[in-house]
């Protein structure tokens, strides 16, 4: 796996200055979990499942989920099981290089072993499981890890193939997650049953549309999940639990729901002078239409907040994601300036436009690091809309 692998290597050179690296299943859980990018969620009652997972992978898809959750009826369970099973067996039979990392959403613990007992040998073509609503108010959370610890057991993935274990993504989406009175306490509780289970754990991701039913709320095109105040101050106490540097939790961005044009309320706020430098309005016009401005500015957000990477629905989002990954030549200059000086101190940046004080900023320059090594590195010049034209192709 390589982000930007499909692009032509004449495109490459033009775009990148550090290209990202090559992935693997059995790579660094913790350089992996900054590369999983745009991660495509499907239904596991979609059909031509196994076809799908193989399209997307091939259009630059690193990460995929299949939901057995609330993206299937309860009624159709027992079918989307089936449809899943029989995607894993096919996809068994391929390369496991041209894959994507895949992951299943199971609803319960006894649905995780379950499923991945019934999988046999295909199983080896999973990487892990989301686990949904984790808390351990009720012991929710502890079944959840023990169950994968169990599986990771019975299929051999332990020992000299821990390389191969079956990690977990807990979602912090749970009303007891949720809810004021008992946020800080559960979050606090989770942190030190993920850090029990740190060997398993691959990252943690939001759950933003379930904090928002919480309070019968939805954001619409025109506003970022950071416009809900309610739920951008689960994100901050999420961030301040988890996102401790010396913790090192990847912690992914909310789920953007939108990818059809609707009626607009606002005004959109994409600037046209980035497009207009690269001669790109056509994009710019495309991104408006498809509603991709209110990802981009939600991804800047994401960022800005500690976020990395982001759950999407739709194909459309993922090369947006990626092309907002990718570390611009300036702030890849900052980091190297920072990591490499020892004993503190102040400087100029390269660029001649910061100041970079390199005890409060070294955190900042590793994590900066990291994401170079997954999405590369931009030429001097080079902004988001040339990579993100390149990727939309």
């Amino acid at each position: 796996m390589q982000h930007f692998k499909a692009l032509a290597e004449s495109v490459k050179d033009r775009l990148f200055h550090l290209r990202p690296e090559f992935l693997h299943r059995t790579s660094d859980p913790g350089l992996l979990a900054v590369a999983l990018g745009a991660t495509l969620y499907s239904p596991a009652t979609r059909s031509s499942l196994a076809h799908g997972i193989r399209k997307q992978a091939g259009a630059g898809c690193v990460s995929i989920v299949v939901c057995l959750e609330d993206a299937v009826p309860d009624d159709e369970v027992p079918a989307a099981e089936e449809n899943l099973l029989a995607a894993l067996a096919e996809l068994s039979q391929d390369d496991p290089g041209e894959l994507p990392l895949i992951f299943i959403r199971c609803r319960t613990p006894e649905q995780l072993l379950d499923v991945g007992r019934r999988a046999g040998a295909a199983l080896g073509v999973v990487y892990g499981f989301v686990l949904p609503k984790f808390e351990n108010e009720t012991g929710r959370g502890r079944a959840f890890l023990a169950a994968l610890e169990l599986l990771n057991e019975e299929a051999g993935r332990t020992g000299d193939s821990k390389a191969q274990a079956l990690r977990a993504m807990p979602i912090i989406e749970d009303l007891s997650t949720t809810h004021l009175e008992s946020r800080v306490r559960v979050l606090t509780d989770n942190l030190a049953l993920v850090e029990e289970f740190r060997e398993l754990v691959l990252c943690v991701r939001i759950g933003a549309t379930d904090m928002s039913s919480a309070f019968g709320l939805r954001r619409s095109r025109d506003l970022t999940i950071y416009n809900v105040k309610v739920v951008a101050n689960i994100i901050g106490d999420v961030v301040n639990i988890f996102g401790r540097p010396h913790d090192g939790w990847v912690i992914s961005g909310p789920v953007w729901e939108h990818f059809v044009n609707t009626e607009r309320v606002l005004r959109p706020q994409l600037r046209s002078t980035p497009f207009e430098a690269v001669n790109e309005g056509e994009l710019r016009k495309r991104i408006l239409m498809d509603n991709l401005d209110g990802l981009i500015r939600e991804i800047e957000l994401d960022l800005a907040n500690g976020l990395l990477g982001k759950t999407v629905i739709h194909p459309s989002h993922v090369p947006v994601v990626h092309a907002m990954c990718v570390v611009s030549h300036e702030e890849y200059l900052d980091a190297l300036d920072i990591a490499g000086s020892a004993g503190g101190g102040v400087k100029a940046s390269s660029y001649g436009n910061k100041m970079n004080e390199i005890k409060p900023h070294r955190a900042w320059a590793e994590r900066t690091l990291l994401r170079a090594r997954a999405f590369g590195v931009a030429r001097p010049g080079v902004s988001f809309v040339e990579l993100l034209e390149a990727s939309m192709r």
